[in-house]
């Protein structure tokens, strides 16, 4: 009788997921976090958790076949390590244990400087125990970068790779370009009647080529073509053109500062994120102006090793039973298998 009501109860509970699924794919990805997060769910997940423990000791067959006490077993660690690493277990931590985790948020921090403050979803900043450094930040672009080139009238129109020597024709009537220099950070610098044109790398916020154009009736002259000024800085040309560059890549390179010592230390881009005393640190966003910060995403990994354990507990377990399980020998007619 107890194990039947305990199996039509789980039952029921993978019934009321499936729906609840199916819920939260509908009410978006904020409200759902916010949903499977909140209390009642958290009941919910703990039922789900001490249910499936229980099977394990009424159905004493699971003990008799591993890979089914490994499915049971990687579902039960996965429920366990996020109801540990929740909003509901976090509380519980810092209650039972004294262990304040600072949640899911972001940290903006300047090249060359150092900062311990995350800034959670509702404007609430909280300090982790130890600093960030933002060492170094760049931009990495797709080669070749391009220049593109249209005639006021918009009846003629070229795009060519960005390569410093080379020449392109652009047809009658219009001539060449040729491509002298590209600048990462151009500058002009003025000493009294003096004016001398310098590239200053390092910061990339004001992108240049310089290229010059010779015009089928003989005449020379230079233009330069700037990435962030979009509009053409020579009004009378006759020709418009626009230095493009597409980003590939944002780096942070980061060091992590305890008790002043630099203790662990990684560049970090998209999907390489650094991890630190139970944190990930993810590349975000950056400052499109001037790329001068870095946003990183900061997320603690509370309960995570538990989910990571349960699903290769439950990978091994499935391929186990369905693919590498000897079929069981046949029962002698009239005998039955007792538990």
């Amino acid at each position: 009788m107890l194990r039947r009501t305990a199996m039509w109860a789980a039952m029921a509970i993978i019934v009321l997921l499936f729906f609840l699924s199916v819920y939260g794919a509908f009410i978006g990805p904020e409200r759902a976090k916010k949903f499977f997060n909140s209390p009642v769910l958290g009941v919910y997940w703990v039922a789900f958790a001490l249910l499936l423990a229980v099977g394990v000791v009424l159905f004493r067959r699971l003990l008799r076949v591993p890979a089914l006490l490994l499915v049971h077993a990687g579902c039960i660690f996965i429920l366990a390590g996020a109801i540990w690493g929740s909003e509901t277990g976090r509380i519980l931590q810092k209650r039972l244990f004294g262990i304040d985790i600072v949640p899911t948020g972001q940290m903006q921090i300047y090249e060359g400087y150092s900062d311990n403050r995350v800034i959670l979803e509702d404007n609430e900043i909280r300090e982790l125990p130890f600093h960030v450094r933002l060492k170094d930040f760049r931009l990495e672009y797709y080669e070749p970068e391009h220049i593109y080139i249209q005639t006021r009238q918009g009846d003629a129109a070229w795009e060519f790779p960005v390569e410093v020597g080379a020449e392109y024709q652009l047809g009658s009537g219009y001539g060449s370009i040729e491509i002298l220099r590209v600048f990462e950070n151009f500058r002009i610098t003025i000493d009294g009647d003096s004016r001398a044109i310098i590239d200053e790398p390092g910061t990339g916020i004001n992108a240049a080529i310089e290229v010059r154009m010779k015009k089928p009736d003989g005449r020379v002259f230079t233009r330069y073509v700037f990435e962030r000024s979009r509009g053409n800085i020579y009004p009378d040309a006759e020709l418009y053109m626009s230095y493009d560059r597409v980003v590939s890549d944002y780096v942070s390179e980061l060091q992590v500062i305890r008790d002043g010592q630099v203790v662990a230390e990684k560049d970090i881009e998209v999907n390489h994120p650094l991890h630190f005393g139970g944190y990930h640190f993810y590349q975000h966003s950056y400052d499109a102006q001037a790329a001068q910060y870095t946003v990183l995403m900061v997320g603690p990994d509370t309960g995570l090793n538990s989910v990571y354990a349960g699903y290769l507990m439950l990978c091994i377990g499935a391929f186990w039973h369905f693919w590498l399980r000897k079929p069981p020998k046949s029962a002698p007619a009239g005998s039955v298998e007792q538990d």
